[in-house]
């Protein structure tokens, strides 16, 4: 009985407390959707090219345009849902993008398939991504009590760097063998069988405060925005994810220029420097908890928000041959590391940080920035590249990178109350 009770304990400890049966439920829907996105990762500019022979313009725009116009026409669905319930949310956009992705496979089968209705797919998605997020983290708060929200962040980055590591090996092999429009159908099956989980998560839902038939007036459309500016520890937090999330995201084109083209690196061997060190992901999920009991939440978020800067410009001297792919295996697996810690304790403190009448919109508001800022700075690092070279304009991401720790909450501001815990009079 000791030994058993010894590896209860143990298995405990690295699983973390026990949730709940909804909560069960919400996390393997995202384990679902997340494989699922991770089989088709590429899909969609590999059918523009063998099915529709589009070029190089074109395919950049399905990536770029595609996430911006997705992100505009996600603007006000923020307010929208902040006085609905979140599950049927969550179902919804579960639901819009297995039939936005399934027109795919649809058309291809009917040979009727054009480029338009992928440009369409990909900012329906990216619209309906937005808006799942943002209701799935207003969702959680209200499920589970604030000192579990950790554990559960936790286990969601994990299970986001399990489907990384294991998705885009199974999807290339699925691609290898029936098509990349096959990876597209098996998408839209996991959102299927996610919106499946969450209506079987079931449970009492808290009713919003205000009527869903309230009608919505333009200036709700920047409530989200205005909340976290007007917050002395969101806004630094708000502007550190938007520019680091763009700089990374930017500077991931261009090394794929570098490896793939000038230093002569086979596909295979780029898609390797990337997915071994995911492995970092993993590890990092698992200790953002015991750190935060250890040291703080807010020591972490700086320390591992500060760590994670400080590895992209090392990219900037990638050589050829087996070395350089080193070098890249390293800098990404310290970069994932550092991320794996900083990500779930990032959003359990903006959770946390943000009344719970506000989380939508605020969160909503949170992911159009930082996907309106990647697909910028993607396009401007495209243009600094031509002119720059990749390998000058990797390293200058990089030393913007090193800057971005200055924009992390400091002590003071984060030891201050939440506004939900402000009375009217202070602001």
């Amino acid at each position: 009985m000791g030994s058993e009770h010894r590896l209860k304990h143990a298995l405990g400890h690295l699983l973390g407390p026990r949730l709940g049966r909804r909560f069960e439920w919400l996390w393997g829907a995202y384990g679902t959707s997340a494989l699922g996105t991770w089989l088709a990762f590429g899909a969609f500019p590999l059918i523009a090219i063998q099915v529709l022979h589009a070029g190089p313009a074109e395919v950049a725009a399905l990536a770029s345009v595609g996430a911006a116009v997705g992100a505009v026409v996600a603007v006000p669905l923020g307010p929208w849902m902040e006085f609905r319930r979140k599950r049927p949310v969550l179902i919804t956009m579960d639901l819009v993008r297995f039939a936005a992705l399934l027109t795919i496979p649809a058309a291809f089968a009917l040979d009727l398939l054009t480029f338009l209705q992928l440009l369409l797919v990909s900012v329906v998605v990216a619209a309906a991504d937005i808006t799942f997020r943002a209701a799935s983290g207003a969702y959680l708060k209200t499920l589970l009590p604030a000192e579990d929200l950790l554990a559960a962040n936790a286990r969601f980055e994990s299970t986001a760097w399990t489907a990384t590591i294991v998705g885009p090996p199974l999807g290339g092999a699925a691609i290898g063998l029936l098509g990349p429009v096959a990876t597209v159908a098996a998408d839209a099956v996991s959102y299927l069988l996610s919106a499946l989980g969450i209506r079987a998560a079931g449970g009492p839902e808290p009713r919003p405060e205000r009527r869903e038939a309230a009608r919505m007036r333009a200036g709700d459309l920047l409530d989200g925005w205005r909340y976290v500016l007007a917050d002395a520890t969101l806004r630094p937090l708000f502007f550190n994810t938007a520019v680091f999330n763009g700089l990374v995201m930017a500077a991931t084109p261009l090394l794929a220029v570098l490896m793939l083209g000038r230093l002569g690196f086979a596909p295979w061997q780029y898609g390797l420097a990337f997915a071994v060190p995911s492995i970092g992901g993993l590890l990092g999920s698992r200790l953002a908890r015991p750190l935060v009991t250890r040291f703080g939440q807010h020591r972490v978020l700086v320390v591992a928000g500060t760590l994670r800067a400080i590895w992209p410009v090392g990219l900037a001297f990638v050589g050829p041959g087996a070395g350089g792919l080193l070098l890249v295996m390293g800098v990404e697996f310290g970069l994932i590391l550092c991320c794996g810690v900083f990500n779930p304790v990032h959003a359990t403190y903006r959770l946390q940080r943000t009344a719970t009448d506000r989380v939508a919109r605020t969160l909503s508001a949170w992911a159009v920035t930082t996907k309106a800022s990647t697909a910028l700075l993607t396009a401007v690092w495209g243009v600094l590249g031509g002119v720059l070279g990749p390998r000058t304009a990797i390293g200058l991401a990089g030393v913007l990178l090193l800057a971005t720790p200055l924009l992390l909450p400091g002590r003071a501001a984060a030891d201050g109350r939440p506004q939900e815990q402000r009375s009217p009079g202070e602001g």
